[in-house]
């Protein structure tokens, strides 16, 4: 389960985002939505679960199968067309290493099933308790 507290004070939309682990981050809106830029905006943020979560899993796929891959480089961006409630994420994965194009095309396969990925294509319910 992830776990993590959001607060916002008084400096317009600056938020500090802090896991249960004790790891923090910043986020803040862009500059033509009222904030400073001061960090990752809300959808940057979620563009970057999908990179994170499909790195990891192409990462910990090749190590397991012994495949000579140096570097992965997942560049995510997220369009938001709220008129047809439709959000389209494109990504972009660079593989960089001496691999086989069979294995390149496997770990293709392989980001698609990142616990990310399926989570943003399965059935998302939110639940909010409010004190």
């Amino acid at each position: 389960m992830a776990d993590t507290t959001t607060r916002i004070g008084r400096e317009r939309y600056k938020m500090t985002i802090t896991s249960s682990k004790g790891n923090t981050l910043i986020a803040d809106e862009p500059p033509h939505l009222g904030g400073k830029d001061l960090g990752f905006s809300p959808f940057e943020l979620l563009a970057s679960s999908l990179g994170a979560c499909t790195s990891a899993t192409l990462r910990m796929y090749a190590d397991r199968k012994g495949w000579e891959l140096d570097e992965i480089i997942a560049r995510v961006s997220v369009e938001r067309d709220d008129k047809a409630d439709k959000t389209l994420f494109i990504r972009h994965i660079e593989l960089k290493g001496e691999l086989t194009q069979e294995q390149c095309a496997r770990l293709l396969e392989i980001a698609e099933k990142c616990p990310v990925h399926r989570a943003l294509h399965g059935k998302i319910e939110i639940e909010t308790i409010a004190n």
